[in-house]
């Protein structure tokens, strides 16, 4: 195997890791297993667990940014919002699995201070691209944020957030589902 290719399945097994068991719940011998290859392997890509959290974090959230940056900007709003959640959607698979930043956010008081901006960034960026669709979904009159896009964005994203923990408990999809009815006109 080429350094590129251990590289990138150690990061996409500790973003399953990440999505699934958390920060704390997985070690770098459950990685090592999972991959083939030894621990020491492992360091010499990611020196420290917060190396190899904040490249998984960095990963995902350009991954999951770039997708929601590509939704059609001719749209209607109201048509973006359903798209961005269809994109939630993909990130609960079988339900059994949750944001790989949600999951962390979880983990925050555990997680080193690096880690934990990248978390909030990605965060952030959502609920600023959501104030946006909103906004604009109130200028179109097809979606309600009582006027404060700002608020309406920060409680929309942690529905989604809280809407796909409920997907892993009860091991389906339908909660997301529910989500944007809520902001529709």
């Amino acid at each position: 195997m080429d350094k590129n290719t251990v590289r990138e399945q150690l990061l996409e097994h500790a973003q399953v890791l990440l999505m699934t068991r958390g920060y704390n719940g997985f070690s770098y011998r459950d990685l090592s297993a999972l991959v083939g290859v030894k621990t020491s392997s492992i360091h010499y890509y990611f020196p420290s667990k917060e190396d190899l959290a904040l490249e998984a974090v960095n990963t995902y959230s350009a991954d999951v940014l770039s997708s929601i940056y590509a939704i059609d900007s001719s749209a209607p709003a109201d048509k973006k919002l359903d798209r961005y959640a269809r994109l939630f959607g993909r990130i609960v698979g079988e339900g059994d699995q949750i944001c790989l930043c949600g999951m962390l956010a979880a983990d925050i008081e555990s997680l080193p201070e690096k880690v934990r901006h990248a978390v909030q960034a990605f965060f952030k960026a959502n609920e600023n691209w959501l104030a946006r669709i909103l906004a604009e979904g109130e200028a179109q009159q097809t979606l309600n944020a009582n006027g404060q896009p700002e608020a309406a964005a920060r409680a929309l994203y942690a529905a989604f957030q809280g809407s796909l923990l409920a997907c892993r408990l009860f091991q389906t999809k339908t909660r997301l589902d529910e989500i944007v009815q809520g902001v529709k006109r």
